[in-house]
């Protein structure tokens, strides 16, 4: 087999890759940045930065362990992002990056993951994470009543796709949305601008209220549900890597690009295994190729993040509300089953579900804690009481 023709399924990996990553959850960010206040020119910086940040790491850490390692933001922390951060300024929200950042690369640095994980029960992380993502979904198939022919269109994509090829269903969904939203005249086309915007520094603003509330919160979401499943993928996959390195080096950068607007570098998951399956490469010592070709299409798409932005900004609401929501339907639903599969943890876990669900604020503190608080105690209690 020539080379060239070895290559190219490993760059056709890197790029579908990178593609799945941004259309399942672009829009999912530019809700997040959006509700800390960021104008677009700052929401641009911030797609800069992230995609810089992604491309390097990538590129880095593949090439120094020869093996498919593809960093990517954390998903499920953008979505609690965006529905926490309504009321925080963006200097505070800065300051809850650099806290949860600055809690991943202690992690990294004293070996203290594996270890802060089995404090939480992972049906109740589980629990969390999808009171947290049921907003999302909802608010797809809501918007079904005012913009049916835009959001039917898309789910209908998303639908077919799904059973027939399930790897792009989220591509094609963002596809057919695009193209009716076109037709039907939603596009603003004049906010769509192919430069390169450069993300500015914010400095940061600590309060105590925030950090409890939103940065625990999200520091434990990406360990949990982005963090835990990436290195667990790339174990399934014939990828044993040291998990402490990796963390430190994700860990650092992020913390390091923070005050830009990087909110998380992750271990990647689902677009990782796109790369570390053999479609990427028959040769698996041969598919951290696909991952440095992942690197390079970040790098490009950090380069041209004002574009992405800017693209985000011309769609209508309601596109990116059912692209964000039908993209998170599988990470509901695995959350929901692994909260509610174990019958002795299941109480706790739709007490859990409930409390952060509900959106409730107390003494400032916002649902997601408050939902570990109650589910912790339920979980204490009917444990202790049942072996007695």
């Amino acid at each position: 087999m020539r080379p060239s023709s070895s290559l190219f399924p490993a760059v056709l990996a890197g790029f579908v890759a990178v593609l799945v990553g941004y259309a399942s959850s672009a829009a999912i960010i530019w809700q997040a940045a959006a509700a800390a206040g960021a104008n677009a020119q700052q929401i641009a910086g911030w797609m800069t930065a992230l995609g810089i940040g992604m491309g390097v790491s990538t590129l880095a850490l593949s090439w120094w362990y020869k093996a498919p390692v593809l960093t990517a933001w954390s998903t499920p922390g953008a979505a609690l992002l965006a529905t926490s951060l309504h009321g925080v300024t963006l200097a505070e929200t800065i300051g809850i990056f650099i806290f949860a950042n600055a809690l991943i690369l202690l992690c990294g640095v004293t070996g203290l993951f594996a270890r802060l994980m089995k404090l939480i029960p992972h049906s109740l992380a589980a629990a969390m994470l999808a009171g947290v993502l049921l907003r999302f979904g909802l608010q797809a198939f809501s918007n079904l009543e005012g913009h049916f022919l835009l959001c039917g269109s898309m789910l209908a994509a998303w639908l077919f796709a799904k059973a027939l090829a399930p790897r792009y269903a989220i591509v094609a969904t963002l596809l057919v949305g695009s193209m009716v939203a076109w037709a039907g005249g939603d596009v603003v086309t004049k906010e769509l601008t192919l430069s390169l915007v450069m993300p500015t520094f914010i400095a940061p603003t600590f309060t105590l209220t925030s950090l409890i509330s939103i940065g625990v919160p999200f520091f434990l979401v990406t360990m949990a549900s982005q963090n835990a499943p990436g290195f667990a993928t790339m174990q399934a996959s014939g990828y044993p890597l040291a998990v402490s390195p990796l963390m430190i080096v994700t860990g650092g950068l992020a913390l390091v690009l923070s005050p830009l607007g990087v909110f998380s570098i992750c271990i990647a998951a689902i677009t990782a295994a796109i790369c570390q399956s053999p479609d990427a490469h028959p040769d698996a010592s041969k598919r951290w190729l696909a991952a440095v070709a992942a690197g390079g299409f970040y790098l490009l798409a950090g380069i041209f993040g004002g574009s992405i932005s800017g693209l985000m900004a011309s769609l209508p609401l309601s596109w990116i509300q059912m692209l964000a929501g039908l993209a998170l339907l599988g990470t509901i639903s695995g959350s929901l089953y692994q909260a509610l599969n174990n019958e002795t943890e299941r109480d706790a876990a739709i007490v859990t579900f409930l409390m952060t669900a509900s959106g409730v604020t107390i003494l400032g503190i916002g649902s997601a804690f408050w939902g570990l608080v109650l589910g912790g105690v339920c979980y204490t209690v009917f444990s202790h009481l049942r072996r007695a």
